[in-house]
C-alpha cells in the first residue's frame, strides 16, 4: 500500500490555510471540560502548524445534535483548547465564517463551529465538503478516533484538498501497522469484555492473524459454555455456542492458540470483595456461583505466553475490573505486558475505552508502546475492516 504524507511533507506553509480534522468531543461536567485527554492530543499538530506560519482552522464534531443548538456549540471547547494549547484560540461560527477567516494573520489558530451543525456533514455530502474546503489551502487528517466514519470533515475533504496525516494520526497508524498490519512475530492478542456479540467479527479476524488469541472478561464463559464447562449463574451468551465453535475451529485451522482460563475467580453475588469469594479449577464452579474474574494461576500461564511472544494487541478486561477484587487479573498480566514492553523485548498496543480504563487502574498506560484513546474506529481496525478516514490519506 502506498504510504500516506505526513507534516513532513508539506513544504514551506505560511499564510497558508489549513483545515485539521481534531476530535474535541470533550466530556462536560457542570460547564467544564472533565477529561482533557483529546484537547491535549490536538495541541501537537496545531501548535507545529501555527509555529510554521499557517493559519490553523480546527474542525470538530461535538456530541451528536439533531439541530444547531448551544449545548453542542464549540463554542463551549474554545477556551479549555486555548488553555491547554497555551495560544489564543478564536470561536467561528459558520455565519460569515469566509470573513471572519480572511481577517486571520499566519500562526493564528482558529476552532470553527461544530461540523455536525450541517445536516449533510455525517452524510458526506459533497455541497459541504465544498462548504468547508473553499475556506482553506491543504487538509489534515488528526482525528483517528472519527476516522471509522465517512464525512465530510473526515473523508471527502482528503479528496478536495492536498491531504495529511497529523502527528496524532500518523502515531496512531504507525502503531497499528506495528501491531497488526506488518508485526514482529509471534503475535498475541488480548480479547475481553462481556459480550462474544459485540466482538465476534474482532474474533474472526484475530483467529487468522495472530499466534495466541487471550480470552478473557464475560466473553470467556460463553466459550467455555460452548466447550460443555458447567459456568453456573455466570454472565454468557448461550445461544452463540455454535458460533464460539466456529471460531475455535477456525483458530485451530490456522495454527492460532485459544487461551481460556483454567483456574477463575468465582462469588454468589456480583458485589466488591463478596464474602462467598473463592478461586477454584474451572470445572469445580458450584451453580449457584458465578465466573468475576481469571485465577492467578491462568493469570501465571498467560504471563508465560506473552514472554515468547514480541507483539501484542490488547482490547477489553480480562474480569469484571470495576469492582474490586475482580480487577487482578486484568491488573496482573498488564503489568507483566509493561515490564515486558520496557525492558524492549514487546511491541504493546492497546485500545478501547474500557482497556484505557484497565490500564489506567494498573498505573501502566504510560509503559505500553501505544494506547488509542479511539473506541469504535479502534474496534473496526480490529476487526480487519478499512476506515474510510484513513484510506483516504493514502492516495
Amino acid at each position: 500500500m502506498p504510504s500516506f504524507r505526513t507534516l513532513d511533507d508539506l513544504g514551506d506553509i505560511a499564510g497558508k490555510r489549513v483545515l485539521v480534522r481534531e476530535d474535541l468531543n470533550v466530556p462536560m461536567r457542570d460547564g467544564a471540560v472533565s477529561d482533557d485527554t483529546r484537547l491535549r492530543a490536538a495541541v501537537p499538530t496545531v501548535a507545529e502548524l501555527a509555529d510554521k506560519g499557517a493559519i490553523v482552522l480546527v474542525l470538530a464534531h461535538f456530541g451528536r445534535p439533531k439541530v444547531p443548538a448551544p449545548e453542542f456549540s464549540t463554542a463551549l471547547v474554545t477556551r479549555p483548547f486555548s488553555e491547554v494549547l497555551g495560544r489564543p484560540v478564536r470561536y467561528i461560527d459558520w455565519e460569515g465564517d469566509a470573513e471572519a477567516v480572511a481577517t486571520l494573520q499566519p500562526g493564528d489558530v482558529a476552532l470553527l463551529e461544530n461540523t455536525r451543525f450541517f445536516g449533510g456533514e455525517e452524510k458526506n455530502d459533497p455541497a459541504v465538503v465544498e462548504r468547508f474546503a473553499r475556506l482553506g489551502d491543504l487538509y489534515v487528517n488528526d482525528a483517528f478516533s472519527a476516522a471509522h466514519r465517512a464525512h465530510a470533515s473526515t473523508e471527502g475533504l482528503a479528496h478536495a484538498l492536498p491531504a495529511y496525516a497529523g502527528r496524532a494520526m500518523e502515531r496512531e497508524l504507525k502503531a497499528l501497522k506495528a501491531a497488526l498490519g506488518a508485526p514482529e512475530r509471534p503475535v498475541a492478542a488480548v480479547v475481553g469484555g462481556a459480550k462474544v456479540s459485540t466482538k465476534l467479527d474482532v474474533l474472526r479476524n484475530l483467529v487468522g492473524r495472530v499466534d495466541h488469541l487471550i480470552i478473557g472478561g464475560g466473553m470467556a464463559n460463553t466459550f467455555l459454555a460452548a466447550r460443555g464447562i458447567a459456568i453456573g449463574k455466570s454472565l454468557a451468551e448461550r445461544d452463540l455456542a455454535g458460533t464460539a465453535e466456529e471460531i475455535l475451529y477456525a483458530a485451530d485451522k490456522a495454527g492460532c492458540t485459544v487461551h481460556l482460563p483454567y483456574d477463575v475467580v468465582v462469588a454468589k453475588e456480583f458485589t466488591p470483595h463478596p464474602p462467598s469469594l473463592r478461586t477454584c479449577n474451572v470445572h469445580e464452579v458450584a451453580a449457584d456461583e458465578m465466573i468475576l474474574d481469571i485465577g492467578p494461576a491462568a493469570v501465571e500461564a498467560l504471563a508465560d505466553v506473552l514472554k515468547t511472544c514480541r507483539t501484542l494487541v490488547w482490547n477489553g478486561p480480562l474480569g469484571a475490573f470495576e469492582t474490586p477484587p475482580f480487577d487482578a487479573a486484568t491488573v496482573a498480566l498488564a503489568r507483566t505486558a509493561a515490564a515486558l514492553t520496557q525492558e524492549g523485548s514487546l511491541i504493546s498496543v492497546a485500545g478501547g475505552g474500557d482497556t484505557v480504563a484497565a490500564l489506567n487502574q494498573a498505573g501502566v498506560a504510560d509503559d505500553f508502546t501505544f494506547v488509542s484513546t479511539a473506541g469504535g474506529a479502534f474496534l473496526e481496525w480490529m476487526e480487519g475492516k478499512e476506515l474510510p478516514g484513513v484510506k483516504a490519506l493514502y492516495q
